[in-house]
């Protein structure tokens, strides 16, 4: 990628140097850049926004009552994961992902990681339970697809919200998918021990 993005760039100003459409160019990149900065503040004050609500929810102890009314479901998914500081990161990580705040969920996955890379010591191979968070994270099985409405939205969509089905049984697809690869894999990791 290093290498790749110069080069585009540097075949860009050959080719509108070669045709005569520099001014072209040059206004392209300047109003995608204006367009740029101008989505990512409205992203950055939606992340701002999550990051302090789940901030808010630690302390208030909302977080530890998401990780009670997920509690089924992620002993289910970490059988093994008894650490309650764990399962509530992991149930925030998982209810933002669920309600379709993929950015938000960002840095609530990371403190969720902190936490299982704490829990499983210094080895450099990740654990069981962080695999199957990774699976768990990327499936990102939601209910309402914020961000992807938000897209779709200012890219002047008539139906942003129009990918709520297909995403929902895709990602829940996916996540039995992964999940089911994670338990064979952790059965040939112990057979092969």
């Amino acid at each position: 990628m290093n290498l790749l993005w110069p080069v585009l760039i540097a075949v860009a100003f050959v080719c509108a140097a070669c045709t005569g459409k520099t001014a072209e160019l040059s206004a392209a990149v300047v109003a995608s850049g204006a367009d740029t900065m101008a989505f990512l503040l409205r992203l950055a004050g939606v992340l701002c926004i999550w990051g302090g609500l789940a901030a808010v929810a630690e302390k208030s102890g909302l977080a530890a009552l998401c990780g009670r009314a997920l509690s089924p479901l992620l002993r289910l998914v970490f059988p093994r994961l008894k650490d309650e500081k764990a399962r509530a990161a992991i149930a925030l990580n998982v209810s933002a992902n669920f309600l379709g705040l993929g950015n938000a969920a960002t840095p609530l996955g990371i403190a969720a990681m902190k936490r299982l890379r704490e829990l499983g010591g210094e080895s450099a191979v990740a654990s069981d339970e962080m695999v199957r968070f990774v699976v768990m994270n990327s499936a990102a099985v939601h209910l309402v697809p914020a961000t992807v409405a938000l897209l779709r939205g200012e890219a002047g969509s008539p139906a942003p919200t129009a990918t709520l089905l297909p995403a929902l049984i895709v990602s829940l697809l996916a996540l039995t998918a992964g999940l089911a690869l994670c338990a064979v894999g952790e059965r040939v990791s112990a057979w092969k021990r």
